[in-house]
């Protein structure tokens, strides 16, 4: 699967990175090392999710961060 993060508010980014581990919040977050309540706050949108976090779930849970320019 690919999301293309722009067309997203970095809360639904975190929400469906958790979906496609089939992890519940608990789950993902003992995963990263978080809280349950760490990743409800990013999933609300109460807390930004960082670069450092992107890139911890993403080496935790087989995932490729790309970043590329757009094409004009």
């Amino acid at each position: 699967m690919k999301l293309i993060a722009n067309d997203y508010p970095s809360k639904e980014i975190i929400k469906i990175i958790r979906e496609w581990t089939e992890l519940t919040q608990n789950d993902f977050g003992k995963s990263i090392h978080r809280s349950k309540s760490s990743i409800q706050s990013l999933e609300l949108g109460r807390r930004v999710l960082t670069v450092p976090t992107l890139i911890q779930i993403a080496n935790t849970h087989d995932l490729k961060i790309t970043i590329e320019k757009k094409e004009k």
